[in-house]
């Protein structure tokens, strides 16, 4: 078996249960003799989602970057199969995060100021970068919203950041337990505006997707103070609108794929983008 020649020293595992977490791959727990679980994720190939990379390679090099540091598992092996590409990493036991938004903050922080590996993508920086991206997004649509038409004119520069980002920050990739918060699922990271991070967190649709309800305007408001760097929550709220209506076209274009959740999640991010232009 290809697990056991990746890990020839690794106690077998007595059973596997599929996780249900991601949306993109597919991940079962192994329930180890030594009581060290582990995951096995077997990568569903190339992406097509315009939006969030999935890059099996990108995730094995900074799991084994961050070895260190007990907010990401541990990297055991990575290997090819007939079905795909796998990576095997350590089990982290704990519970989705659901409440408080400064753990959160806290968190990306950390990781924003951590050193970064060579070789990672850079994210849109600056208003005309994610207008690029929005109409790159649309393009895939079947049809032209009218919420680009409400977009500042005014633009927001590029901000030369080269932070070390998750990019997928979500509740679903947020495990809590005795130890701490830890991020799971990198198969997107990337370098630059932190604010890539701060979006995607705080944004409706994807609050309302892995959680359930989009976060409140003091839980927004709470995560922004924790972040503690008022340029970086002041340049968020500069480029919100621009990401709200990217993330509003990344559900119209799910939505078109079948994926009906998004239809929800389309609407609270319009609304989003409006509220976003209140002065």
């Amino acid at each position: 078996m290809a697990l056991e020649q990746a890990l020839p020293e690794q106690t077998p595992c007595q059973g596997w249960h599929p996780l249900t977490g991601g949306r993109t791959n597919a991940a079962w727990r192994g329930e180890c003799e030594n009581g060290d679980d582990i995951v096995l994720k077997l990568y569903a190939g190339a992406a097509l989602n315009p939006l969030f990379p999935n890059n099996p390679g990108a995730e094995a090099a900074l799991l084994q970057f961050l070895e260190r540091r007990r907010m990401v598992p541990a990297f055991l092996a990575s290997f090819d199969t007939l079905a795909g590409r796998c990576n095997v990493y350590t089990h982290v036991p704990g519970t989705t995060w659901r409440r408080d938004t400064p753990t959160v903050a806290r968190l990306m922080r950390r990781l924003h100021v951590l050193d970064r590996p060579d070789g990672l993508r850079q994210v849109a920086d600056g208003s005309a970068a994610l207008l690029e991206q929005i109409l790159g997004i649309v393009g895939k649509c079947g049809v032209m919203p009218d919420f680009l038409s409400h977009l500042p004119r005014a633009a927001v520069l590029p901000s030369g950041a080269s932070a070390l980002l998750h990019s997928d920050i979500v509740p679903g990739n947020l495990i809590e337990n005795v130890d701490g918060l830890h991020l799971i699922d990198w198969q997107c990271p990337a370098v630059g505006d932190p604010c890539e991070d701060i979006a995607v967190f705080l944004s409706p649709a994807m609050q309302q997707v892995y959680r359930g309800n989009p976060l409140s305007e003091q839980e927004i408001a709470a995560f922004l103070i924790a972040y503690d760097d008022a340029k970086v929550a002041a340049r968020y709220k500069a480029l919100a609108p621009f990401y709200h209506a990217r993330m509003a076209a990344y559900c119209l274009w799910q939505f078109e794929n079948g994926r009906q959740d998004y239809g929800t999640g389309l609407r609270l991010e319009v609304a989003a983008l409006q509220r976003s232009l209140r002065p």
